[in-house]
């Protein structure tokens, strides 16, 4: 292990106990948000202290041993005892290395999700609800909530648009490599001639933003009533309760029409929009400072093509990694674990070796 590791080690080390610290005196326990924050920066660490200290325990083992092998009674004990503990050493440090990769800040948080029909006319539509059936069974199966905010339905089925939220754990951890355009291939249900058509929908991963991170003034705003409609623009009720959001510095709209009231559905539109905002400030901030994407898993822009679903041939590939996978029935029904796997894994991987998107 590299004398700078170690040195960051030792400061990780050091800045948890003076957290620890911290968190013992009266005037933080006695502030809420002061206590929440400083014991959230703790536990981040912890991880990395336990291991640490797990090192530095079997670097002691390891000399202890060393000293026996010379010892005609304990040799033989010491020397297998020495294979054990350095082949546990090497897996300590690879998993040091891992901790020590830097963290996405945003991957403990819920998410919004923006699915949108489009090259392809009804059938990429259709596309957009397949996708939304396939994240909805993927959340399921990992105990998250899932709350629509907004849903314009195709007049085929599926959806032109939908917008909805996932609540959970590390929901973003595993859905942030989701963006951008997915393709299909298959022969529509309006295709009389058995032709295999490629359609295509954009998916967008947002992550929740406190209120704190970003303002929104009153006056910037254009707010719009009107009745809720599904699908064709057929009415679901009577009364104005849908809500459409114009901010008009930035051009940015977003509209909810999912609840019934009226101030619910602004209340979820604002909660929409500071999301987008925030999301198109970092975008804007990265591209003017020239900053280069952590990975070259992919920019996270909807133009960008990052996976094909090919249904004749039942087979599903990710792009971004050259991966695929022969079980596309499996994974439309939420099964999304081995993709999302080998884009974290390779995530990881270029992470530890300093690479960067290009």
């Amino acid at each position: 292990m590299g004398e700078i590791m170690f040195e960051r080690l030792d400061n990780i080390c050091k800045k948890y106990e003076e957290l620890k610290e911290e968190l013992t005196k009266p005037e933080v326990f006695n502030d809420y948000n002061t206590l929440k924050k400083l014991s959230k920066e703790q536990s981040d660490l912890e991880e990395t202290v336990l291991k640490y200290q797990e090192y530095k325990d079997t670097v002691k083992a390891i000399k202890e041993a060393e000293a026996l092998v010379d010892d005609p009674e304990f040799a033989e004990m010491a020397t297998m005892e020495l294979e054990n503990l350095n082949d546990k050493l090497a897996k300590i440090h690879s998993e040091l290395e891992v901790l020590l990769v830097p963290k996405d800040e945003n991957d403990g948080k819920n998410v919004i999700m923006e699915i949108r029909g489009a090259a392809g006319g009804d059938e990429a539509n259709i596309f957009a609800g397949d996708l939304f059936r396939m994240y909805s069974y993927y959340a399921a199966q990992n105990g998250w909530k899932i709350e629509v905010l907004n849903a314009l339905e195709g007049s085929s089925g599926g959806y032109s648009q939908i917008e909805y939220m996932i609540k959970g754990d590390n929901v973003y951890s595993k859905l942030k490599y989701e963006s951008g355009s997915h393709r299909v291939q298959r022969v529509p249900t309006t295709e009389t001639q058995g032709r295999v058509h490629t359609s295509t929908a954009t998916v967008l991963v947002m992550p929740e933003v406190e209120d704190a991170e970003i303002e929104v003034k009153e006056s910037d705003l254009k707010i719009d009533v009107y009745h809720s409609s599904g699908a064709g623009g057929q009415s679901v009720n009577t009364s104005n309760s849908a809500v459409r959001i114009t901010h008009v510095p930035t051009g940015v709209v977003v509209a909810c029409q999912t609840e019934r009231s009226q101030l619910k559905n602004k209340e979820n539109a604002m909660r929409l929009l500071k999301i987008k905002l925030h999301d198109e400030m970092k975008q804007k901030q990265e591209k003017e400072v020239g900053a280069e994407r952590k990975s070259k898993i992919g920019t996270g822009d909807r133009s960008e093509k990052i996976r094909t679903y090919n249904y004749p041939q039942n087979r599903v590939t990710d792009h971004r990694i050259n991966f695929s996978i022969m079980e596309l029935d499996r994974v439309m029904d939420g099964h999304l674990e081995p993709i999302i796997e080998a884009l974290i894994t390779e995530d990881m991987r270029l992470k530890l070796a300093g690479e960067k998107f290009e």
